[in-house]
Parts: C-alpha cells; sequence; structure tokens
C-alpha cells in the first residue's frame, strides 16, 4: 500500500492545480514585472499554430504569453510523466506484473486520470478542458515509458 501514496500524492496535487482559477495561476504579470523577454520577439516571431481555438504566436499573445504557454503545456507533460513513474513503481513494487504489463497499466491509468483531470476543470472557473491537453499528458506517460524501459534495457546491459 505505501508505494501507492506516491501516485495518489501526486493526483491531489493535480488535482488542487486543475482546481486553481487560471487568474491565480498566471506567471505573465510575474514575469513583466521580474524580467524582460520583447528582446526574443524576432526569434519567436516565426513562431505562430492553433491551440484550443486560439492563435499561439508572439503578435497573438506577447513574448511572456508566448513563453507561459510554452511552460503551462511543458508543465502538462512533466506532471503527467511524474504520474506515470510513479504509477509504474507503485504496480512493480505491490502486484506480480512484470514491466510491461506494469508499463501498460500506468499508461493507461495516467491517460484515465488525464481525462478526469479535463473534466474536472470544465467545473473551474476560467479553465476549460481540452483534449488536446489529455494528448498532452498522454504523452507524458508516454515518454516516461521510454525512459523507463531505456533505463531497464541498459540495467540489463550492465
Amino acid at each position: 500500500m505505501r508505494f501507492w501514496l506516491l501516485p495518489i500524492l501526486w493526483m491531489g496535487v493535480i488535482f488542487y492545480s486543475s482546481s486553481t482559477p487560471y487568474e491565480e495561476q498566471d506567471i505573465k504579470p510575474f514575469m513583466s514585472d521580474v524580467l524582460d523577454l520583447s528582446f526574443l520577439a524576432p526569434v519567436l516571431d516565426w513562431i505562430q499554430f492553433a491551440y484550443h481555438h486560439s492563435e499561439v504566436s508572439v503578435e497573438a499573445l506577447g513574448v511572456n504569453g508566448l513563453i507561459e504557454f510554452f511552460i503551462r503545456k511543458g508543465a502538462h507533460v512533466t506532471v503527467f510523466l511524474l504520474l506515470c513513474m510513479f504509477f509504474y513503481v507503485a504496480l512493480l513494487r505491490s502486484t506480480s506484473l512484470k514491466w510491461g504489463r506494469s508499463m501498460l497499466l500506468s499508461i493507461l491509468f495516467t491517460f484515465l486520470y488525464a481525462v478526469i483531470d479535463e473534466v474536472h476543470q470544465g467545473f473551474t472557473p476560467n479553465r476549460t478542458p481540452y483534449v488536446g491537453d489529455v494528448m498532452l499528458d498522454t504523452a507524458g506517460a508516454l515518454i516516461a515509458c521510454v525512459i523507463l524501459w531505456l533505463r531497464i534495457r541498459m540495467k540489463r546491459q550492465a
């Protein structure tokens, strides 16, 4: 049971974060007060794409908004990468499943929690659920499994 503490606690952290309105998580004001990143505009000017029916570009968001976008989306990948690893360790240590099945279940559990998280965001002021975020979360889980698989391979070769 103790191995399940980490994924359960981490899901609590994710749940708390998803319960926080966007305005309380917005780091653009902090970035504007502390850093002048306007010099990056010419370097980042080529980036332009749509995400959740909104344009993501320096023109649409400003330099700070664009950087914040990538920080927030990177956080999705990282947070769910860690969740998948925590699930993997919990499954491997608390069941008789081999590493392959533990990995598959870890991806499945992470995906399901990502779906639950996005639905939960739909009830949080100024937050919206988006399937693209579930895809980012699942990408984090897949990256976690690649890292775990590489670790297993390296251990076997040693």
